[in-house]
């Protein structure tokens, strides 16, 4: 089920033998994996199988215990704060529900990046700002506030607040999460179409199924720390591994099991304990 992509493929980002946890608890465990440049990658999974932590990885948020953390082939985890500010100027983040500054205008919102990592003239940021709102539909609500927009409105000027660098990679943490299946759907066709006018690469951390795997190129489902299986959307449909079938299938157990572990039934409630209790 592997894809024809391998380390020597042109990856803008790669992962090489990661591995990364939290005090005790170890996320990732000697984690391998490649982005393609300028096509749109899926990571997937259960939660808690650490997909929002490649992200904080990959944005030098967190850095790894062992192992390279690659963004055109140089070490994030390895960069100073200089280097690291200069590499984020060529990354976007779209965070989950948005996160907009809400004492700041929608204009205001977009226009904060811009603001903080370069200098240009107010007249061609205003330019700029304009542009990436006209991009995702919104223009006209450039001097709304956020309480006064949807939140698929929301996740929109949030979109074109990532994008306001021009940068080469956008990461989305959870861009469907909460929204009404219009706007869901809205969003998912900017991410494919942003993507492809703009030449970037885009990395799509989702629970969404059915909506992730139109818009993918690629899929990685992560489980154990490691991957579990990637490729296709139709190459992970078709997959026979028991996690993948549970997660593709929305299977309320299986190798994730619906009960956490315990005391049995016995041992909690006593022998003679009925069927019915059971």
């Amino acid at each position: 089920m592997t894809p024809d992509i391998s380390p020597a493929a042109d990856a803008l980002v790669e992962l090489r033998n990661v591995t990364f946890g939290y005090d005790e608890r170890l996320i990732l465990k000697d984690l391998s994996l490649v982005v393609p440049r300028g096509r749109v990658t899926a990571l997937m999974g259960a939660s808690g199988g650490g997909k929002t932590t490649v992200l904080r990885l990959i944005g030098g948020q967190h850095r790894a215990q062992k192992g390279e953390v690659l963004l055109d082939g140089k070490d994030v985890g390895s960069m100073d704060e200089a280097a690291l500010y200069v590499a984020r100027r060529r990354m976007g983040m779209l965070f989950q529900f948005g996160a907009l500054f809400t004492d700041l205008s929608v204009f205001e919102n977009v226009a904060f990046p811009l603001r903080e990592h370069t200098d240009l003239p107010e007249a061609l940021i205003r330019d700029i700002v304009l542009m990436k709102l006209g991009a995702v539909g919104l223009r006209g609500a450039r001097d709304l506030m956020p309480a006064q927009v949807s939140g698929g409105m929301a996740r929109r000027v949030a979109l074109a607040r990532a994008i306001a660098l021009d940068p080469d990679l956008v990461m989305y943490d959870e861009p469907f999460a909460g929204l009404d299946p219009i706007s869901l759907g809205t969003t998912a066709r900017l991410i494919r179409q942003l993507n492809d006018a703009l030449g970037i690469t885009s990395i799509v951390v989702s629970h969404d199924v059915d909506e992730t795997f139109r818009i993918a190129d690629n899929v990685i489902i992560l489980a154990e720390g490691g991957i579990a299986a990637q490729g296709s959307p139709d190459e992970i449909r078709a997959s026979n591994d028991p996690l993948v079938r549970q997660f593709v299938g929305a299977q309320a157990d299986g190798p994730v099991r619906f009960h956490y572990p315990g005391p049995s039934i016995e041992q909690d409630f006593g022998e003679n304990v009925s069927e019915v209790a059971r």
